[in-house]
């Protein structure tokens, strides 16, 4: 008898561990297939490189070409004698192109101070579904270099006429609907006009896109640039509104906005009108993505 119930315990204990290590078995090749899961990235953060000035984390594909065109005219307060700005504007012209899915190159040239400006983008992360990554992150380095003319002959030197930026894009898509980002930016001036002015300046810039339709969205924009910086002349925070259309390979904006100039190392700190007064430059952005991969038949 005693052997008898000696061998029912055995027996059940044996079981037991059997179905334990089963299920210990199990999990770990549960935890092993979701370690490996394949990762959704999230995708249309934003519909253009710009929300408006500011670049966003979106670039161009590997072998894309990207011809963007950003247009404003003179300020809508200059009266009627000047067709409230029509009479007057500022053009740039860009071209971007994917040399990766995550690296990316552009140049472009403004007839804002006649600036020529090249910049490399390069995503660092990328947002996924799910806790696992919650932002997307790229740097951008640009620089820039006008050649307009001034009455002083130092400026001719192209050394004192460059300036650099360097951006970090911290985007987040919240929903479908709703994308923000901020912009954390560095700016360097070879030279500055009066000795108080800082060569280095720091700057940070608040975004967002609220998609209003499958092809429409707003786009707002706030740039903040800390006081005693630039001290000689009178900068004002640039903040811009804008209203996207997408028509198949067009991204069409129309802007509204206190700055005229469209690149970082410029609207950042020489943006002198406000909102209030009136000093408010109309325009538009226009982007075409090209794909110039080979197809082969």
């Amino acid at each position: 008898m005693r052997t008898n119930r000696l061998l029912l315990i055995l027996l059940s204990f044996t079981a037991i561990s059997r179905v334990a290590a089963q299920d210990s078995l199990l999990n770990m090749l549960n935890d092993s297939m979701s370690a490996h899961k394949t990762k959704t990235y999230v995708s249309g953060t934003f519909k253009a490189e710009y929300i408006i000035n500011t670049q966003t984390i979106e670039s161009p594909a590997k072998n894309n070409l990207n011809f963007v065109i950003q247009h404003r005219f003179g300020q809508l307060n200059s009266g009627s004698y000047n067709f409230f700005g029509l009479d007057n504007a500022t053009l740039r012209l860009g071209l971007d192109y994917g040399i990766t899915d995550d690296l990316d190159v552009g140049v472009g040239r403004s007839s804002y101070l006649k600036t020529f400006d090249g910049y490399l983008k390069y995503k660092l992360l990328k947002q996924t579904e799910g806790p696992q990554m919650p932002l997307s992150v790229s740097i951008l380095g640009t620089v820039t270099d006008y050649t307009q003319d001034e009455a002083t002959e130092t400026y001719l030197n192209t050394k004192y006429r460059t300036a650099y930026a360097v951006e970090l894009l911290l985007a987040r898509k919240v929903n479908r609907y709703l994308s923000l980002q901020v912009t954390p930016t560095w700016l360097h001036y070879n030279l500055v006009p009066t000795v108080d002015d800082k060569n280095d300046v720091f700057a940070v810039g608040l975004g967002g896109r609220m998609k209003i339709t499958k092809r429409m969205s707003i786009d707002a924009e706030y740039d903040v640039v800390p006081k005693n910086q630039v001290v000689s002349t009178q900068v004002h925070n640039s903040f811009s509104l804008g209203w996207d259309i997408e028509t198949g390979g067009h991204v069409f904006q129309l802007v509204f906005s206190n700055s005229q100039s469209m690149l970082p190392t410029q609207y950042l700190t020489q943006t002198g009108g406000t909102w209030g007064k009136g000093d408010i430059f109309f325009g538009f952005n226009i982007s075409r993505n090209f794909n110039l991969k080979k197809t082969h038949k």
